[in-house]
């Protein structure tokens, strides 16, 4: 009886430590130099929230966006941002077990500084967002996870009231509804999140909604969204007015419902907000403030989707442009660019708040982290 006790206690301790294991953290950077290192893999463990390098890549010029194929097997990165005349879209294939990240090939963003990339669930679709230029590109995915030519690409121009920022589109984010049958684009300069609905068995999966877009209020900047795990609700951040607003979602609609600032109501200039996710029991939603508060707002959500602020933490740094939570909900991960230091927190399950832990990691102008159990 002992010895089967005992054989299944090392067992059990055994697949916890594996499954610890099987997480990752994949970091890019505004480098700005093709010497340094400018995308960084590490190993997560989810037990002690410790950080653990496995692979890295060079010769790369500012991916400051990336994203991992369903699968695990492949990274996707907006690269050659901020750059003049260029931008393109690359892609990587990660192996895990020989610990490395492979350059596969790289096509035209379509636009100038690329921000965001998605893939669609079926791993046959990249959506690429153009912040400058204001577009979207459209690109189907090899089986080898290469990159094909684009087969879609929407130039918008109209802008909205702010005559230094918005004088023009500029989409901020490419973000797929619950169902991936819809694409959402919040557009910063327009004032707006553009909305298509999305057919992945097609050529050009792309095609206009009856309703194409909803108007944020005038000088919010709409930068980010998210959907709620019910499926029920969106919460798009608004970088300009420090606010995020809250909608009921259906069949590709938004309705909104409430608006909340992401601030204290102390301040009342310099907003710059900037990510948002929740987490994945639906319970508790966070956002990140750059500018003079480098903080994670953290908000409790009803049964009604409605946000209530139950505090702020600190990310340790400077510009805090994007965060991840991992998927078992225990661990916050924030990057500071100006800081260049890559902060783990861990979430208290019932509060929401968040406690650093382990080591903190340092990559220079670190601007997106994206974790991925494979």
């Amino acid at each position: 009886m002992k010895q089967t006790i005992s054989i299944f206690l090392i067992t059990f301790l055994l697949s916890i430590s594996l499954s610890a294991q099987n997480t990752y953290v994949f970091l890019g950077s505004y480098n700005r130099d093709k010497t340094a290192a400018s995308i960084m893999v590490y190993q997560l463990d989810t037990v002690k929230g410790k950080l653990t390098q496995v692979a890295s890549v060079k010769n790369l010029i500012n991916p400051s966006f990336l994203t991992v194929s369903p699968n695990g097997k492949y990274v996707y990165a907006c690269t050659d941002s901020k750059t003049p005349n260029a931008g393109s879209v690359s892609s990587f294939e990660f192996n895990p077990q020989n610990k490395t990240l492979t350059f596969l090939n790289k096509q035209s963003s379509g636009g100038e500084n690329p921000v965001y990339v998605s893939v669609h669930k079926s791993g046959k679709w990249l959506i690429n967002g153009n912040y400058t230029e204001g577009s979207v590109s459209v690109y189907p995915l090899l089986e080898n996870g290469k990159i094909d030519s684009i087969a879609q690409n929407f130039q918008y121009q109209d802008g909205s009231v702010n005559k230094e920022r918005q004088t023009r589109s500029h989409i901020h984010s490419t973000i797929f509804s619950p169902q991936y049958d819809y694409l959402f684009l919040p557009d910063l300069g327009a004032d707006k999140i553009r909305c298509y609905q999305f057919d992945a068995t097609q050529k050009q999966p792309l095609t206009a909604t009856e309703t194409p877009f909803t108007k944020t209020d005038p000088e919010s900047g709409p930068r980010h969204l998210a959907f709620h795990p019910n499926q029920k609700f969106a919460y798009c951040i608004e970088e300009m007015s420090g606010t995020i607003s809250a909608y009921g979602y259906g069949n590709g609609v938004l309705q909104k419902i409430q608006k909340v600032n992401t601030h204290p109501d102390t301040l009342t200039e310099g907003f710059e907000s900037s990510d948002i996710h929740i987490s994945p029991d639906g319970k508790f939603l966070y956002a990140t403030n750059r500018g003079k508060e480098n903080n994670i707002a953290i908000f409790t959500i009803d049964e009604k989707g409605l946000l209530a602020n139950i505090g702020y933490q600190s990310t340790l740094g400077k510009h805090p442009r994007i965060f991840a939570i991992d998927e078992t909900g225990k661990f916050l991960i924030a990057s500071n660019v100006l800081t260049g230091n890559v902060v783990i927190f861990k979430r208290n399950l019932k509060t929401g708040l968040l406690k650093k832990t382990g080591k903190e990691v340092q990559l220079e102008n670190v601007s997106c982290v994206q974790i991925k159990k494979i």
